[in-house]
């Protein structure tokens, strides 16, 4: 039920020694205006719903099934299918997976129990100013201090970093851009066929603006961040660093974990930060890994020794068509779907059908 796009040999070592392990989960939240730009997301119907996306997610995530008078923040409807929180939802409540939600930066707070990072949401990245550096330093040593919090914690464990940022694949490419990696048609989205004129035009417009582009030297990359940024990829890097000093970490989720990777890379060679990247992988759905309108596999071998994954999650056999819609490469991934997939697969020895059932049972209890 996995597969291993690249690093082959490193990665299996990654599973061998994990496989009997059981993981702790984090989710970071994060908000960036370059998400309400028509048409650059998929994740909410409208730019008016995807200001919620994160925060309905959060509650889902956290809470469950409930009923409309329950609930703050239902999920927000997507132009098809449904969010993939509801496939980790699935996951951790069957195998009891350990949660930890953080706030990074939401224009509002979660309804649910939460870490508040002290961040902020970025603006756009089009104005070159996402996030003051300050902001950028602070939630840097947030991500530390709780990534070896969260590492103690899981010291017989691994952990899962998973995301929810609306736009946030379009901050990925500004970043993967800004690190001198060429990204260009590489990146995934959650349209069927990625936008990818229309990030690059945003992405060039950031950078301009920012006086990074054409990019002639390396970019600091608290700076870069600072520019055209958001606020769950440098807390996500600081996890992620300090997790690795004690225990493997499973960075969950696809074009926007392998921009965390490069900039992880990025801040280990600026400011000699200790970290084992042996300990680090992504690991995503094959929606992602295999989707033709991108290149996943060959942005991770551009970015150079990261350890890609995928669960072979299929939902071809599903009865719901708003799951099958997947197979047509709507939403593909968030939430840590594809990372708590393979955790159920390699920890806990899940089948493709014990998903699927795990899966359907959450949308036909909650009838979308």
């Amino acid at each position: 039920m996995i597969e291993v796009y690249t690093q082959r040999e490193q990665t299996e070592q990654w599973l061998q020694k994990y496989k009997h392990y059981h993981p702790i989960f984090a989710c970071i939240l994060g908000f960036t205006q370059t998400g309400l730009i028509p048409g650059i997301s998929a994740a909410g119907a409208t730019p008016e719903a995807r200001k919620y996306t994160a925060i309905a997610d959060a509650e889902f995530l956290i809470k469950g099934i409930q009923s409309q008078s329950q609930s703050q923040y239902p999920l927000p409807p997507l132009i098809k299918g449904v969010s993939p929180v509801l496939i980790t939802r699935a996951i951790i409540e069957s195998l009891n997976i350990p949660v930890y939600l953080f706030n990074a930066g939401l224009t509002y707070p979660p309804t649910v129990n939460h870490v508040n990072l002290g961040g902020i949401p970025a603006n756009c990245i089009t104005t070159g100013n996402a996030l003051p550096l300050a902001t950028i330093n602070h939630l840097f040593q947030q991500g530390l201090q709780w990534g070896a919090k969260l590492a103690t914690n899981a010291s017989n464990s691994y952990l899962i970093v998973s995301e929810c940022v609306v736009g946030g694949t379009t901050t990925a490419l500004a970043i993967l851009t800004g690190l001198g990696i060429d990204a260009t048609r590489k990146v995934n989205s959650s349209h069927p066929l990625c936008n990818h004129e229309q990030k690059w035009l945003v992405v060039q417009s950031g950078l301009t603006q920012a006086g990074f582009y054409p990019i002639l030297e390396p970019i600091d990359p608290f700076a870069l961040v600072a520019a055209v940024g958001d606020p769950m990829q440098i807390v996500t890097a600081g996890m992620a660093i300090a997790a690795s000093h004690q225990t493997g970490v499973l960075l969950a989720g696809g074009t926007q974990m392998l921009a965390v990777y490069a900039l992880i890379k990025a801040i280990i060679n600026q400011y000699q930060e200790p970290a084992k990247l042996e300990r680090i992988v992504v690991g995503t759905t094959r929606w992602v890994a295999e989707d033709p309108t991108g290149d996943t596999v060959g942005l991770a071998e551009e970015i150079g020794e990261v350890g890609l994954l995928a669960t072979k999650l299929s939902f071809k056999p599903s009865d719901y068509p708003q799951l099958r819609i997947y197979e047509e490469g709507y939403v593909k991934e968030g939430v840590g779907a594809g990372g708590c997939a393979i955790a159920a697969s390699l920890s806990y020895g899940w089948t493709q059908e014990q998903l699927l059932i795990a899966i359907e049972s959450i949308v036909s209890a909650k009838n979308i």
